[in-house]
């Protein structure tokens, strides 16, 4: 094929974030994200050839009409033609996948039978592909599955210390996700040290609103924070991360929570709003606590420890560390949580460079270590939505 321009779609409950991605070049055409679907004031907000534009939408406008909305744009920029796949990103894919897929009926029904895993992704994720099936009908429509890089894990990883019987009969294991980010960021890693034809070990930390860690061993996961859900690990924006499951039993009988508020609090109250009491963006945290805001000081602490030791539990799994990737919002622009996760991670041979840190901000990237620190520590912006179009463009010409 003589174009390789995917149309890139990753659909949540009430948004569709979209992009058109020449694979082979990596230059984005178009960007933008539909929010409020369903609720008041829906809109799209898109920037093609630099400018930003806005469509406003209908109240109580949903997935369909913005993926229609979505096709006019696309055509009116005369994008449609040189588009060979539409590329969706799947939060969950079980046990099923272990790579990307060309989405058949069969693929269909394994993610809708994944749906109990992540009630709150994958039926959106579904939305996305019905819509543009139906718009896109005769574009291959592709999945690129968040689970997929960590199925290489053993199941020393995997596997809860519960009875086996759960994991046969329910699939009740550890999944983890941020699968695209961690894969692209390790491999961005080992071509810049040079690791390419070594053995290799590395540490990822995706760090945003959602936050995980990956041990990534010769290119492949061996170990991750997340589990079952994206609830376990780190602590993150609005999500406790690990905590004692005997709460659960402690909030329904003594404090009298629902199913339905344990959830409400662990998912969307917790981490650093809930510890700071201010708000779960971390800039607006280290603005506070660089005022003095004790809880803000406490919350940035705390997200800091936690990290660090999760990191340094990673070199069990990989017996040893070469290197620690920062990315993600907070993992690319945060120099004060990369300096304090360094600073504790010390004994691990890391030496912060602080020049080099406060430069890697921004979209900057490099290595933030003096150049004699074994391990080294690095900043690589991740960029999921590039796999999901090179995968996506792979597989349609395969077919």
């Amino acid at each position: 094929m003589s174009s390789s321009h995917v149309l890139v779609l990753n659909c949540g409950s009430s948004s569709l974030k979209f992009a058109i991605i020449d694979s082979s070049s990596a230059k984005e055409h178009l960007s933008g994200l539909a929010e409020r679907l369903g609720e008041a004031s829906p809109q799209i907000k898109y920037k093609v050839n630099g400018q930003k534009h806005i469509i406003s939408l209908s109240n109580g406008d949903a997935h369909e009409v913005a993926i229609n909305k979505l096709v006019e744009l696309v055509k009116s920029l005369k994008l449609d033609q040189q588009l060979v796949a539409v590329g969706h990103r799947v939060v969950h894919g079980g046990e099923h996948f272990t790579k990307s897929a060309l989405i058949t009926d069969t693929v269909l029904e394994a993610i809708k039978q994944t749906a109990n895993l992540a009630p709150l992704h994958n039926p959106a994720n579904l939305l996305g592909i019905e819509a543009a099936s139906a718009a896109f009908s005769k574009l291959p429509q592709i999945a690129v599955f968040d689970t997929a890089f960590h199925q290489t894990m053993e199941p020393t990883a995997f596997l809860y210390a519960l009875p086996y019987a759960l994991y046969e009969k329910h699939g009740i294991r550890r999944y983890g996700f941020h699968g695209t980010s961690h894969y692209f960021v390790s491999a961005q890693a080992i071509e810049q040290l040079g690791l390419n034809d070594k053995p290799s070990k590395i540490v990822t930390a995706h760090l945003g609103n959602g936050c995980s860690v990956c041990a990534v061993k010769d290119g492949k996961s061996v170990d991750t924070s997340m589990g079952l859900t994206p609830l376990e690990g780190l602590v993150m924006g609005t999500r406790s991360g690990d905590i004692d499951p005997g709460l659960f039993a402690y909030l329904v009988n003594q404090l009298n929570y629902t199913a339905k508020q344990i959830d409400t609090l662990l998912n969307k109250e917790s981490g650093l709003l809930g510890l700071s009491e201010l708000s779960n963006d971390c800039r607006t945290i280290e603005e506070s606590a660089a005022e003095g805001h004790e809880k803000a000081q406490l919350a940035l602490d705390i997200f800091c420890f936690r990290l660090a030791k999760q990191i340094a539990s990673f070199a069990v799994p990989l017996g040893g560390i070469d290197a620690l990737v920062f990315t993600g919002g907070i993992g690319e622009n945060s120099d004060v949580i990369r300096a304090s996760v360094l600073e504790q991670l010390s004994f691990l041979g890391f030496k912060l460079n602080n020049e080099r840190n406060l430069a890697a901000r921004f979209g900057n990237e490099g290595v933030i270590t003096d150049g004699v620190s074994v391990p080294t520590a690095l900043v690589t912006p991740t960029n999921e939505e590039l796999v999901i179009a090179q995968d996506a463009a792979m597989l349609a010409g395969e077919q």
